[in-house]
């Protein structure tokens, strides 16, 4: 590997031990074994580098989910949507789960823009990958079903996501989920 993959490797590292704001250009350089100027060399800056490395985490972590062709129910269906879930909480349960980065973004507020900005261009593709899960091929970027679907399916998955942060015991299930998506499509349009 070169600088910029270990400096990444040591950027996740970091997350997950010290998380965003505890982390520092030092521990990264450190943990990675690259030197401090190679951050900015290869990233920019230290919370540029933080930001993919989350992402990567991320990205990693929803392979758990399963692939789409992998997962249970046609695509589309309500069925296929509580076998993401299902897998989506049992990812949510494990020690090394890097959701509560996610969190810890949520409470950091306006204290590090650069990383929030880099993060919100990212969401759109966080929704692209959701819809990929859920219909089984992911749609192209400017596709009318991203800033729609792909938006009400990241609400959903962070919000989920801060329920089981905040009480494990009364997080909903992926059969509570499913119930509540087929009670919702069943009311009347406007």
């Amino acid at each position: 590997m070169g600088h910029r993959e270990d400096l990444l490797e040591g950027a996740k590292r970091c997350l997950l031990e010290k998380g965003f704001v505890r982390t520092t250009a030092r521990d990264i350089v450190k943990e990675s074994g690259a030197n401090l100027a190679s951050i900015g060399y290869h990233y920019g800056s230290k919370d540029a580098l933080l930001a993919q490395a989350y992402l990567a985490l991320v990205e990693g972590a929803s392979q758990d989910w399963g692939e789409p062709d992998e997962l249970a129910g046609a695509p589309g269906s309500m069925e296929r949507f509580r076998a993401l879930m299902e897998n989506v909480i049992a990812s949510l349960g494990k020690p090394d789960s890097v959701w509560h980065l996610s969190i810890e973004l949520l409470t950091l507020g306006d204290r590090l823009p650069a990383l929030r900005e880099y993060l919100a261009q990212a969401q759109s593709e966080a929704g692209r990958g959701f819809i990929g899960m859920m219909m089984g091929e992911e749609p192209p970027a400017d596709d009318p079903s991203v800033p729609t679907l792909g938006s009400f399916l990241s609400v959903v998955f962070l919000g989920l996501v801060a329920q089981h942060t905040f009480d494990r015991e009364t997080s909903p299930s992926a059969d509570q989920l499913t119930e509540g998506l087929r009670r919702l499509t069943q009311l009347s349009q406007p």
